[in-house]
């Protein structure tokens, strides 16, 4: 039960950064925290053998969705 309340604590530590830092560079890791929290937090409290799938394909979607915002905040790929 506490490795919850870790969870939830790192998560709301994330939170409070993200929404309280202005530049964005700085904000997007925060942001994959608390990706990374959700995806704990399935697992913690779903007792379920699947719930670790669902917490995978959760953060194997929300870690290419960051991927992508910080490409395009980046540039993106150049061409040509």
């Amino acid at each position: 039960m506490i490795a919850i309340y870790i969870v939830a604590a790192i998560a709301v530590f994330a939170v409070v950064r993200a929404t309280v830092e202005k530049n964005t560079g700085r904000k997007l890791p925060y942001v994959n925290v608390m990706n990374f929290a959700v995806a704990g937090a399935v697992v913690l409290l779903i007792g379920h053998p699947l719930a670790l799938v669902a917490a995978a394909a959760y953060f194997v979607g929300s870690t290419l969705e960051a991927n992508a915002i910080a490409s395009t905040y980046a540039g993106g790929e150049r061409r040509g």
